[in-house]
């Protein structure tokens, strides 16, 4: 699998006693669609974008884990192509009417201004709710992740 070689050459890069404190790996895109996802990973690898958020309950009816600090994720295209690796360095909960202009910006995307980010992701938790059977509220729990680039594969280095 690409994503093994990938993670497997960001790994060996590690000293032994780091690569035994990683734990969760995680892959894939941002967004829902293919221009927005393959945006937000060029996004990430610019450094403009450093954050992003999803639905509290959403992880609750999946039955999963949130999103832990240390944790890796490999960014992928819409094709599932590896970009980058990132890793999980500020994990918080915040309703989506208490996100600050500072995280909004830290997402990168658009203008980069709250009123943008609130227009835009409303109308994706809008979406999200519906296929969870919820209505969506500005006072639902976001969970919020901050994150940095810990690995480019070299060759993407060069196209940036």
């Amino acid at each position: 699998m690409q994503h093994n070689n990938y993670l497997t050459d960001y790994l060996e890069q590690l000293p032994l006693s780091e690569r035994t404190r990683l734990h969760n790996v995680s892959s894939g895109y941002f967004c829902a669609d293919e221009y927005n996802a393959d945006l937000c990973a060029n996004l990430v690898l610019q450094g403009i974008k450093t954050a992003t958020c999803s639905l509290k309950v959403a992880y609750e009816r999946a039955g999963e884990l949130l999103p832990q600090v240390g944790s890796l994720h490999i960014v992928t295209n819409w094709l599932g192509e590896p970009v980058c690796i990132t890793q999980l360095v500020e994990v918080t909960e915040c309703a989506f009417n208490q996100v600050s202009a500072e995280f909004a910006s830290f997402e990168g995307e658009g203008d980069r201004s709250l009123e943008n980010w609130r227009d835009t992701h409303k109308a994706f938790f809008e979406q999200e709710c519906q296929l969870l059977g919820l209505i969506f509220t500005d006072s639902i729990v976001l969970i919020l992740e901050r994150f940095t680039v810990v690995y480019i594969e070299k060759k993407k280095k060069k196209t940036l």
